[in-house]
């Protein structure tokens, strides 16, 4: 019987479907992420592997691989797998795209929201006891409605967060490794060039994917040619942005505030600089995190495998 091992505790009934076909086995804990030493040890056994964005399956990890013929990653991204060490090895790497547009989209203009009017901050405000009268600039932000928005990644998720500022009348630009006609004509989206973007838009969001290109293509550079007003998203990968660089431009001025829902490294602490910020609003990388979206993520994965393993060919290769 073919195994498959799973990095992670996920609900039985998921698995359920598969485990009179395979041997399946899976670390036994939620929020404790795997140790590299039992992820060498299970994956040397291993015909197929469900793995975390988190989990990384490098060159090391997969030399020990002598029988796995998949790695179905829990993320659209796959940056936490060395793509030429599997290809190598002809294993197949599989990712869950299209499943977690919508929600991400979601989760993308709540922090904006959330962000331009001081939400966080306001409930602080209140549990702190500190809510004793009205006045007029009280928690004030910054206006939504037909204000300028900046995509940076023009993607799945790009275009549905341009739907989503569409219904605010907002005004959408985005920049794109090409420009991105057909969303142009059916979302009013303008293509500008980068600094552009950053010069005129009053919200400037990154959805860009991790590359070496795009790593901290978000430093004290594009920080400084933002407007001071300008608040700054982020739900792509924390290593597209220079968080030290943030946090000067935000103490100091240049921007007015950030909503950030990665980070360059994660989980991050509680004295982290940027959370010392009440303009800053930082979430636990939660950005496909619905039940729905969770749930059809984990089976998009165990489909890949069975489908690798039974010799087919899996809905959504890398």
């Amino acid at each position: 019987m073919k195994k498959i091992y799973i990095t992670r505790k996920i609900p039985e009934e998921r698995i359920q479907p598969f485990s009179e076909k395979y041997a399946i086995e899976m670390w036994p804990h939620e929020h404790q992420p795997i140790d590299q030493d039992t992820l060498n040890r299970k994956i040397a056994e291993a015909d197929g592997l469900l793995t975390l964005l988190t989990d990384p399956v490098n060159e090391e990890t997969l030399s020990s691989a002598s029988n796995l013929k998949v790695i179905a990653n829990l993320a659209v991204g796959f940056d936490n797998i060395d793509i030429t060490a599997a290809k190598k090895r002809n294993i197949i790497v599989t990712n869950t795209p299209n499943v977690l547009t919508e929600t991400t989209a979601d989760l993308t203009f709540a922090l904006l929201l959330s962000t331009a009017r001081r939400i966080v901050e306001a409930q602080k405000f209140v549990e702190e006891g500190k809510w004793e009268n009205w006045s007029p600039y009280l928690l004030a932000g910054s206006d939504i409605y037909q204000k300028t928005i900046g995509i940076v990644g023009m993607g799945r998720i790009g275009e549905a967060v341009a739907k989503r500022a569409a219904g605010f009348g907002m005004k959408i630009l985005y920049h794109n490794r090409s420009r991105k006609e057909r969303a142009e004509k059916q979302l009013g989206v303008r293509y500008v060039e980068f600094d552009e973007l950053l010069k005129t838009s009053d919200f400037v969001v990154c959805l860009v994917p991790f590359t070496p290109k795009t790593k901290r293509m978000f430093g004290a550079k594009a920080f400084h040619m933002m407007k001071q007003s300008a608040i700054f998203i982020n739900v792509s990968r924390g290593q597209n942005v220079d968080e030290h660089a943030l946090y000067h431009a935000l103490v100091n001025g240049e921007i007015k505030g950030c909503g950030l829902d990665v980070f360059e490294q994660e989980p991050i602490k509680k004295d982290h600089p940027l959370l010392q910020l009440d303009q800053v609003v930082c979430l636990p990388h939660i950005g496909s995190a619905s039940i729905a979206t969770r749930t059809t993520m984990i089976d998009l994965c165990l489909e890949n495998i069975d489908f690798v393993l039974s010799g087919l060919s899996p809905k959504t290769p890398v």
